[in-house]
């Protein structure tokens, strides 16, 4: 049976990546803040960890390899955004937002690059139409993604001589939390919480896309009507991008 991690793995979009993947035989470990409502089975092992903390990602990592006989997939999927203007963004937000997006996902790759080697598997970053076009109110959380993606995209030609792949899918709008974000003070958000979006995909729909991009190697994969149109657009006219952005986003 192939192993795959999923951080971020009790949130909608990862419990839907994880129900998906078990159907197909896989098991899942969930990595998550609180495991809550995660139920251990056969298929599935809930642990919970704070990946900012490089002691609890040390200690999931030991008990998976110990649990595991391969890692065959890893899911970079945890995440959180961050709504305001930047007049109002605190440095301290800022580095919050790259701590929990960006280096978490950097430093759990480091964790695993050995055993994903070793089973010529795969690493799947989760970024958003943020990671690769501007998006009004998310300086902060824009900017991490951006960096997810840099790394991912350069991570994959390192590591194709070892038989692996690195994949990036890119949703648009995912109706995760939508009416209960949790925002705090600074702006930060639980993901799928903004309501300032468009066309929100079910988290099953979204898995759906990212898993048959998986399933087709697809280096990069849009998800979403508003993701594929945003990436074309964008690559053709950022300039023509980001009036269209502006009157839908912040007209709203």
């Amino acid at each position: 049976m192939k192993t795959a991690v999923i951080s971020g793995g009790n949130g909608g979009l990862g419990r839907a990546l994880a129900a998906r993947l078990q159907s197909r035989g896989w098991r899942c470990v969930l990595l998550d803040l609180t495991i809550e409502g995660l139920e251990t089975t056969s298929q599935q092992l809930p642990i919970s960890c704070d990946l900012t903390d490089p002691e609890q990602l040390a200690k999931a990592t030991t008990h998976i390899l110990d649990s595991s006989a391969s890692v065959d997939l890893v899911i970079y999927n945890a995440g959180i955004t961050q709504i305001g203007a930047f007049a109002d963004l605190e440095e301290t937000t800022l580095r919050k937002l790259f701590e929990i997006n960006f280096f978490a996902a950097t430093n759990m790759a480091r964790a695993f690059l050995g055993p994903v080697r070793a089973a010529r598997g795969t690493h799947l970053a989760i970024s958003s139409v943020a990671g690769f076009a501007p998006l009004y109110h998310r300086t902060a959380y824009a900017a991490s993604k951006h960096a997810l993606e840099g790394f991912f995209a350069s991570l994959r030609s390192e590591e194709a001589p070892y038989g692996v792949r690195t994949l990036i899918a890119a949703p648009s709008f995912v109706a995760t939390n939508i009416g209960n974000d949790g925002r705090q003070p600074d702006g930060t958000a639980r993901p799928g919480s903004a309501t300032d979006g468009m066309d929100y995909m079910s988290p099953d729909e979204a898995a759906h896309v990212i898993l048959r991009g998986l399933t087709r190697s697809r280096p990069y994969t849009p998800v979403g009507r508003v993701a594929r149109l945003s990436h074309l657009i964008h690559r053709l006219s950022p300039t023509l991008y980001q009036s269209m952005m502006e009157r839908n986003i912040r007209g709203q």
